[in-house]
């Protein structure tokens, strides 16, 4: 469990320091990109860079086989991009975005007004009721989530029946290798980042009552090409360039894990 001191950080990183208007998430959305090819033999552009963070969005959200009559939930909605997009590209009946930021959803109403609706709230305690969406995701925000067994049984209470989960963050590929990627990673070793091991999350996701618990590797899509875009900006320090070392050594990866909500 995090201390105090964690926390406080993690909650500064997307208040008052503002995270998302950092060139290395393009002033836009913050997650580390979904690459369908890396540029070679020129820099990336900062629209490239955007667009691979819009695309992992829709790789995310089109795990949930969205339908127009479905109510759905984003968790870690920061300051929305990935919210509106969802809405106008996939058409949900209706969509609210929770964050656990006051800062971030002020910046959010800011930018998107009213055509949003969205709310603060804890991932580990949501402000809904019992089955109250069809379909629920979250694009790399449970990487900060101190309790993923705490997040998955709320995420089974708020979803319907049959209702789906789809999720996208780093995780540790075995038990011992949080230990070694706290030693690369200094948001891990701080614990504002949590390098939980897949199968663990796995486990926690079937105690909390879902079931067809799909796990898909996309570490090739998503490591070299963030790299290579830190490579070329003002942040290329350890914390950016260990990534890379840290997937191609087998610590960690990045997946994106889909679930059903047991009838």
């Amino acid at each position: 469990m995090a201390d105090g001191g964690a926390a406080a950080k993690r909650a500064a990183m997307y208040g008052e320091v503002d995270l998302g208007s950092f060139e290395l998430f393009s002033g836009n959305f913050i997650n580390y990109g979904y690459w369908e090819s890396v540029p070679l033999g020129r820099e990336i552009t900062l629209e490239e860079r955007t667009r691979s963070q819009a695309a992992l969005y829709r790789k995310v959200v089109s795990g949930l086989e969205v339908k127009k009559s479905d109510a759905v939930l984003e968790v870690g909605c920061g300051i929305a991009v990935g919210t509106e997009l969802t809405l106008r590209e996939f058409r949900p009946a209706s969509l609210v975005g929770l964050d656990f930021s006051d800062a971030q959803l002020a910046r959010a109403r800011a930018v998107h007004g009213d055509l949003l609706d969205l709310r603060e709230g804890d991932a580990l305690k949501m402000p809904f009721e019992d089955n109250s969406f069809d379909k629920l995701y979250s694009v790399e925000a449970a990487q900060h989530f101190e309790d993923l067994g705490a997040f998955a049984a709320e995420a089974h209470r708020v979803l319907r029946p049959g209702g789906r989960l789809s999720l996208a963050t780093f995780f540790a590929t075995t038990e011992e290798s949080p230990r070694e990627l706290a030693k690369l990673i200094e948001t891990i070793d701080d614990e504002i980042d949590f390098a939980v091991p897949i199968k663990r999350f796995c486990a926690d996701l079937c105690d909390a009552g879902f079931a067809e618990v799909n796990v898909e590797s996309i570490g090739d899509s998503v490591w070299l090409g963030f790299d290579t875009w830190v490579a070329q900006t003002r942040y290329h320090d350890s914390w950016g360039r260990n990534w890379l070392e840290a997937y191609r050594r087998g610590l960690a990866d990045y997946f994106v894990v889909t679930a059903s909500a047991k009838n």
